[in-house]
């Protein structure tokens, strides 16, 4: 007897498949047991229970920048504030930094910037502003005050 073919995107009316019901199962028991049902990577990467605050930055004339360099972990999320003293017009430049960082935001005087890239940031007076970003490519970076060539007129940023 010929066997008689379906039409294309019919399926057979017995169409069981029992072979697989024994891994689905495990598969549950196992995302039951881990208490975790989609592996999708850290979930709530942003919020504010995973942010971490860096020591602020400082831009004042004759200060030093930062302290110690910064050990960031590639994946982290973080804020870091920027303050100066209004004693000279400086800037603080990272182009590298940047582009090695996800910025989420840049906060001044409680305005919330949601930039696609930067590239400086210039104080002309006293002032904060505050930057929350996601350090993501490994390797070490600075910001610095332009035109400056001392170690104390930049921070460092080490992303493991």
């Amino acid at each position: 007897m010929a066997a008689l073919a379906l039409p294309a995107g019919a399926q057979e009316a017995d169409d069981d498949d029992d072979d697989d019901a024994p891994a689905a199962a495990a598969a549950t028991t196992e995302a039951a047991a881990t208490g975790a049902q989609f592996d999708y990577g850290p979930s709530g990467i942003m919020a504010r229970a995973n942010r971490a605050d860096l020591a602020p930055l400082t831009l004042g004339s004759g200060k030093n920048v930062a302290e110690a360099p910064y050990d960031l972990k590639s994946g982290g999320y973080y804020r870091i504030k920027i303050v100066s003293d209004g004693s000279q017009e400086l800037a603080l430049s990272g182009g590298d930094f940047f582009r090695a960082v996800w910025v989420n935001e840049v906060v001044i005087n409680d305005i919330e910037i949601r930039p696609m890239g930067v590239h400086s940031l210039e104080f002309d007076a006293a002032g904060e502003a505050e930057i929350s970003f996601i350090a993501i490519q490994p390797g070490s970076y600075s910001l610095s005050i332009p035109g400056s060539t001392g170690e104390t007129q930049k921070a460092v940023f080490n992303i493991r």
